[in-house]
């Protein structure tokens, strides 16, 4: 069964992307083993002077779950036109030690409504490409397109295909 390894972009505790992340992997879980790894916001700010010390723990245990992983999910939203910095944060730290370089990775937008995310998807896209990532599709998802009951995000039949169809690239 592949490993996936599905990264919250999202600097919000308990976020939308945290959620969507969390139904894809329940709802993926008899084709895929979805890990979400959602600790972003708390590693060290990168720095390159850092790379020539000791490495943080946490910075270790992220690079070693992407290494481990046979493909990367990312969602994120959309802030200031952008990726969250915490998100910008950990591709910097994985840019030089090439984690990412020829790992197929999914990036996902999910944002409350088109077109927003288009910024932050193209700023992906880039720093992707700059680690030498192999991008497998572009999936911009819309809050206001699934529902939403008890706290739970629940994905529509268009979705689930959707979204089934991206994984199946990986």
């Amino acid at each position: 069964m592949k490993q996936i390894l599905a990264i919250n972009g999202s600097a919000s505790e308990n976020s939308s992307n945290l959620q969507l992340l969390e139904v894809i992997s329940a709802t993926f879980s008899d084709t895929f083993q979805i890990a979400v790894y959602d600790g972003l916001w708390c590693l060290p700010l990168f720095n390159p002077n850092k790379l020539r010390e000791i490495t943080p723990v946490s910075i270790t245990q992220l690079k070693n779950q992407v290494d481990d992983a046979d493909a990367i999910v990312i969602s994120t939203p959309e802030y200031l036109h952008n990726v969250p910095a915490v998100l910008k944060n950990a591709l910097e730290w994985m840019t030089e030690s090439g984690e990412l370089a020829d790992k197929p990775v999914l990036p996902i937008t999910f944002t409350p409504h088109e077109p927003r995310g288009k910024f932050a998807m193209t700023s992906l896209i880039q720093s992707l490409k700059a680690s030498k990532a192999t991008i497998v599709a572009e999936l911009p998802l819309y809050q206001n397109r699934v529902r939403n009951e008890n706290r739970e995000i629940v994905l529509d039949e268009e979705y689930r295909f959707l979204l089934g169809e991206a994984l199946k690239l990986l």
